[in-house]
């Protein structure tokens, strides 16, 4: 009995587009009019470069990815104490970059710019140098984040958001749009606001449609309520949690972990 034989879709490069001799496309990879793909860019199979896309150098893109009009990827840091050291951008599997969004490399802090698998990235949004986004990031229009900014698993940023450098945004969170984030943003919680972000609870709804049981966000919420709540500084409150029997569960050690070890203060 003959097994079938898999056939593997052509590399398709328009005729104005640049591809650098050392740039390596998967089977699948289209690269559509005037994108340029430069030295050192690994493209993974399926993923389509659209037009006027550039990719300047030592990035690699996952398989499915979606780069769309205009976007810019793989770039040198715009940070005074780049001296050109060799830094990457890792992009993983199935990420969307909307039309004019901008992704830098790293620097010698890092030496690398992450973003992960299945991310949306709106137009005209800047991820800069250093940064690590998880995934299931949503990234939306116009927003703006410094250096070293981490976002975590299935954050969701709204649009014209401007996040300071090392700021870290935690898993599952929610971020108003046109807010100004300076201090980082815990799980599972939403933030707004401009000249003071404020929390403004648990993101319920996100949590919800992520299947997270209604016992683990009871538990969820009785934990934000006497983290920020209660009155109690937070070593006392941290304190507290951890001594509830009923609030045992993984994702509370998480929310308390990430508390203990931010570097900028939390917004609150």
């Amino acid at each position: 009995m003959k097994r079938a034989v898999e056939t593997l879709a052509p590399v398709a490069i328009d005729e104005t587009a640049i591809v650098h001799p050392s740039a390596e496309l998967d089977h699948g990879v289209e690269v559509q009019p005037f994108a340029i793909v430069g030295p050192g860019v690994r493209i993974g199979a399926n993923t389509r470069v659209g037009p006027r896309v550039l990719i300047e150098k030592d990035t690699t893109i996952g398989t499915d990815c979606r780069l769309s009009n205009g976007a810019v990827l793989g770039t040198d840091p715009q940070d005074l104490k780049y001296e050109g050291e060799e830094t990457v951008l890792r992009v993983g599997d199935r990420t969307v970059v909307r039309e004019f969004a901008t992704v830098n490399r790293g620097t010698a802090a890092s030496g690398r710019t992450v973003i992960g698998s299945d991310c949306l990235l709106m137009a005209y949004c800047h991820i800069a140098h250093d940064c690590e986004l998880g995934n299931h990031v949503v990234v939306a229009n116009a927003t703006n984040m410094g250096g070293h900014v981490c976002i975590e698993d299935r954050a969701t940023v709204s649009g014209m958001v401007a996040i300071h450098q090392f700021v870290r945004v935690g898993a599952h969170a929610f971020v108003g749009g046109g807010s100004r984030i300076r201090q980082d943003v815990p799980p599972y919680c939403r933030v707004v606001g401009y000249s003071s972000p404020k929390l403004y609870g648990l993101n319920s709804v996100g949590l919800e449609r992520r299947g997270f049981s209604a016992e683990l966000r009871r538990s969820l919420k009785r934990t934000y309520r006497i983290l920020f709540q209660s009155g109690l500084n937070m070593s006392e409150a941290i304190e507290r949690v951890e001594q509830d029997p009923k609030l045992s569960q993984p994702e509370v050690g998480y929310f308390l972990d990430f508390i203990r070890n931010s570097t900028r203060g939390i917004t609150s």
